[in-house]
């Protein structure tokens, strides 16, 4: 196998790819990128066996054949040439890396022992690209990283009318949002996408991009195509809790307040904050809200911030930085608090838009 490309384009694919490798010791191989040369068409893939990423990439064929080649050492040596063309050249158990003046001979893997990797070129389905970034944005950050809690650990895509709605919990907080023109995403049955492959996904959705997304569902499998990314992962097995029946019908309270000076606020007192466990009191008044933030160790902070409030004096207390990521992924420059009591969860939503809503659970305080 021998091809030659330019320097950028060769390093995006191999970063791109080098985000599902594995590190699992059990199979080096998973910690190569597959990369196949047929023509002047370069294929590069990575996998850790529930994740994959394939990029397609116009090169300069000389050779045509297969290589594993050490994704992140690859990637690194290719990211430090200098500008211009690289030369890649893969025969037996080493494969070549040169530009200019450098060269570089690395041990590749065989290329047997990579995993079968299939992953669709056929597209059921359209999401508009901006949309989708925007509602990854918003719901992932809820998930639970707890691989104790598998199906939390996951994003739940539900058909909603004439819609798709995303939702996402680690228990303490619950994200859902509706994404408007992804009808057909999802059939009658719900899907439970992990949230680290839409985390990847949402890092190759250009900002802006007015384009669209498309989408393969199968029974086990889910894949995205971005261009000339391809994105597959499979599916995590299981009945998501039904989170339905954790949003209230209606708040009698309800806070109205400016976006960006809430979360300045709530940034300022959180300097006092030095573990997870000291949380950020919100005093609810006619006027406004005042924020509080005790520490025994190290003092206190206080701030008040105006805002619009309805309902009885109340004060709650939450996690600062679950809170400040709520405040933070509503859409808009106006945000609106609703709660019921101090226990139970509290609604963060837009003063504008009504496709987001964001759950908190309190903490207890004396």
């Amino acid at each position: 196998m021998k091809f030659r490309s330019e320097r950028d384009s060769l390093v995006e694919a191999l970063a791109t790819t080098s985000r599902a490798v594995s590190t699992r010791l059990a199979m080096p191989v998973l910690s190569g990128v597959l990369v196949q040369v047929e023509g002047n068409q370069l294929t590069a893939t990575g996998t850790d066996g529930d994740l994959s990423i394939r990029v397609t990439l116009e090169v300069i064929g000389i050779e045509d054949g297969t290589a594993v080649i050490p994704a992140r050492l690859a990637t690194d040596i290719t990211k430090s040439l200098e500008p211009g063309a690289v030369t890649v050249e893969a025969n037996n158990e080493q494969v070549e890396i040169s530009a200019a003046r450098s060269q570089f001979s690395l041990r590749s893997y065989p290329s047997l022992e990579f995993p079968s990797v299939s992953i669709t070129n056929e597209i059921t389905a359209h999401v508009p690209s901006g949309v989708l970034a925007d509602g990854l944005r918003q719901v992932v950050r809820a998930s639970s990283n707890d691989d104790a809690r598998p199906l939390l650990t996951g994003v739940l895509l539900t058909a909603a009318t004439g819609t798709v709605r995303l939702v996402a919990t680690d228990s303490y907080r619950l994200a859902l949002r509706d994404l408007d023109g992804a009808a057909g995403v999802v059939g009658d049955e719900d899907i439970l996408v992990p949230a680290r492959a839409l985390s990847e996904l949402q890092r190759l959705i250009n900002p802006g991009d007015e384009g669209t997304v498309g989408v393969t569902t199968t029974s086990s499998e889910i894949t995205f195509h971005i261009g000339s990314v391809a994105i597959s992962t499979r599916l995590i097995a299981g009945t998501y809790p039904d989170y339905r029946q954790l949003i209230p019908e209606s708040y009698p309270n309800a806070l109205h307040l400016g976006k960006e000076t809430l979360v300045a606020a709530l940034r300022r007192v959180r300097l006092l904050v030095k573990d997870n466990t000291t949380p950020v009191r919100l005093s609810m008044r006619n006027g406004g809200v005042d924020l509080k933030v005790s520490s025994q160790e190290v003092g206190e902070g206080s701030e008040s911030v105006d805002g619009d409030y309805q309902g009885e004096d109340l004060t709650i207390a939450f996690n600062p930085a679950y809170l400040i990521d709520g405040i933070e992924a509503v859409a808009g420059d106006e945000v609106i608090i609703e709660s019921s009591d101090a226990t139970r969860p509290a609604t963060i939503r837009s003063a504008e838009a009504d496709n987001y809503r964001y759950l908190l659970m309190p903490v207890r305080v004396s």
